[in-house]
């Protein structure tokens, strides 16, 4: 400033020195004027600068603002990626956990924590693997060397490998650990608990190889129990094989029903497993068909001794809902390989062992023999006869008379099927009567010999009666009463005039419906009597179930009269029928002394060889008119 007012000044200053005060103020003037001219231009500018500098800031600010909204939108869209990540890792139903490269833990998941049982803080991120394993060995959730689980591991993730490992621990839990590696050598770790697939499996697979209602082997795994059998007897062992089934099983079934059968076979199951040892295979093969497989047998003696021991287990009565149950068993014995070194050789060569041990009595065992071959295909055959017979209308009744031993005659006549074969000849009923059994004829044989008693009867003078054998599946049989009152009908006999007889076994394993059947029957006027009375195990009990008519004394207590234990036995049951109001029948009756005998006990009926035995019907009618004077001349 004051440059420019001594440059003003010397610009007003005249030659003569004198200052030309009008030019200095028109030179101050400007001065000024163009100074403040100046100022303006300056505050223009600077207001301009100032207001794109404002511009520029609000532009920086709104950019500053879009984009610190975009990051926290970003971060948002993270946490809440990251929230769903973590909620989704935890929430697995596997365990989890990450590692690096250097088998160092990355991240895990709380369901890794459940399942290698440790806690928050005994898990971090960086903590080599081989420090948890050893911390998971201490809790007991990992299985095996931790050390050289990690090498294969490590080998198998640098191969670029997935794999999976099952730890079996404690508890019978199950867990699969799946390695899948990662792009930067490290691999994520996946920890399932199997335990409850592994369960089902091994539940399928033993439902697979075992018996639903027993719990025992069934055919398939003994089949393969043989196969390995058999192939140690190449070696030089010996084991036997026993085929077996339960005697009059069915009668069991077609009586009481399926639900107790289903019990009884379970009893049988239970006898069978206490009978032998863990290394002895014992297997349902079928219905009522059990299999034993005794390995490193020593002496084919001990199979015998084995097998008996089976038959008096069996053999003891079964309570089954109050009703004892009484059956036995069969057993067929083949040694390998002695006997075949086939399964099927074998086991055929058993069923046929099995199969002469029922028709030498049942309840009992035998070895196999190449003879019985012959003697099955036998069987078969009169198998396939008996059904013939039937259809052809071979089989005849013959009836052996019952002695009133008051009246001194024929009050009654028993009514016994025989098989008239065309080749054969006459074949008594010891022969096919349990074979129509087996194969399921003996309810329709049993129906034609009511129908043929019925009417044979008819033709038979005075009111005697005619007794006829009943099956215990004929008396589980829901057709039996209308069968009865169809026979009676059919013949025009009185239902007074009919006997049925029944044996302790139907009685043995009564029902409510056994029971109902007998009153009906009684209620139409037959007669029911008790066959073989005192050979069971709880005879007398029957009495309290029901009040029969007739008691039939078993032969072999009328046989050995000559003791005197039988004798006592036979009066005691006399005197008991007659305070009960039955008639009792001795069976058997050979001799007179015999005779004379039973009478002075106190028999009311006799009835065997003595008497006559079995006729055929023409030759009923001589027997009975022999017996008929007597009979007046008592009168």
């Amino acid at each position: 400033m004051d440059k420019l007012f001594a440059k003003q000044l010397g610009k007003a200053t005249r030659p003569d020195g004198e200052v030309d005060l009008a030019v200095l103020e028109q030179l101050v003037v400007a001065a000024y004027t163009q100074a403040e001219r100046d100022r303006r231009l300056i505050d223009r500018s600077t207001a301009l600068m100032a207001e794109e500098l404002e511009q520029l800031n609000r532009g920086l600010e709104q950019v500053v603002e879009e984009r610190t909204a975009a990051l926290r939108d970003r971060e948002a869209r993270l946490a809440g990626q990251n929230l769903l990540i973590d909620t989704a890792i935890n929430n697995m139903p596997q365990g989890l956990i990450m590692f690096d490269s250097d088998a160092r833990v990355v991240i895990f998941n709380q369901r890794y924590l459940e399942m290698s049982g440790l806690r928050p803080d005994q898990v971090r991120p960086g903590q080599p693997l081989i420090e948890l394993l050893h911390l998971r060995i201490a809790m007991g959730t990992f299985a095996g060397d931790p050390d050289q689980y990690i090498s294969q591991l490590l080998a198998a993730v640098a191969r670029g490998e997935t794999g999976t490992v099952e730890f079996e621990l404690a508890g019978d839990r199950t867990i699969a650990v799946t390695n899948r590696p990662r792009p930067d050598g490290g691999w994520v770790a996946t920890h399932e608990d199997i335990s409850e697939r592994r369960r089902t499996e091994k539940k399928i697979a033993h439902m697979a190889h075992h018996d639903a209602l027993t719990d025992l082997p069934n055919r398939l795994l003994m089949r393969e129990r043989l196969a390995a059998t058999i192939a140690e007897a190449r070696t030089g062992k010996r084991a036997a094989v026993f085929c077996l089934d339960l005697d009059n099983f069915k009668t069991v079934n077609d009586t009481l029903g399926h639900q107790f059968g289903d019990e009884l076979l379970k009893c049988v199951a239970d006898r069978l497993r206490a009978c032998v040892d863990p290394s002895v295979t014992v297997a349902r093969v079928g219905g009522d068909e059990f299999a034993l497989i005794l390995p490193n047998l020593v002496h084919s003696a001990d199979a015998a001794v084995l097998a008996q021991h089976i038959c008096e287990t069996v053999r003891a009565p079964v309570e089954l809902a109050g009703h004892p149950i009484l059956v036995d068993t069969s057993i067929g014995i083949v040694i390998v390989p002695d006997h075949g070194t086939e399964p099927d050789e074998l086991l055929k060569h058993a069923d046929m062992a099995l199969y002469r041990a029922k028709a030498d009595g049942r309840g009992s065992y035998r070895y196999f023999e190449p003879s019985m071959d012959a003697r099955l295909k036998a069987r078969r055959a009169l198998e396939r006869e008996l059904r013939q017979a039937l259809v052809e209308g071979q089989f005849v009744l013959h009836y052996q008379p019952i002695l009133n031993l008051e009246s001194n005659a024929i009050t009654c006549c028993e009514a016994l099927v025989r098989w008239q074969h065309p080749a054969r000849g006459m074949i008594p009923p010891a022969e096919f009567i349990p074979v129509a059994e087996e194969i399921g004829l003996i309810v329709a044989l049993g129906e034609w010999v009511l129908r043929k008693a019925c009417a044979d009867a008819a033709s038979w003078p005075g009111n005697i009666k005619v007794a006829v054998n009943l099956s215990p599946i004929q008396m589980g049989s829901a057709n039996l009463v209308p069968t009865v009152i169809g026979a009676l009908a059919s013949a025009g006999l009185p239902a007074c005039r009919l006997e049925l007889e029944i044996t302790e076994s139907v009685m043995i394993q009564n029902t409510d419906a056994t029971l109902a059947a007998l009153h009906q029957l009684r209620h139409l006027g037959v007669k029911i009597s008790m066959d073989d009375f005192g050979t069971g195990y709880s005879a007398l009990s029957y009495l309290r179930l029901f009040a029969f008519d007739k008691l039939k004394i078993d032969r072999c207590f009328v046989n050995d009269l000559s003791h005197d234990a039988s004798r006592a036995i036979v009066r005691a049951v006399t005197d008991m029928a007659r305070s009960l109001g039955m008639i009792t029948t001795a069976e058997g009756v050979e001799t007179a002394e015999q005779l004379d005998h039973v009478r002075l006990l106190g028999c009311d009926e006799v009835q065997g060889f003595y008497i006559s035995r079995p006729q055929p019907l023409a030759a009923v009618h001589g027997v009975i008119a022999a017996y008929a004077p007597l009979r007046a001349k008592s009168a």
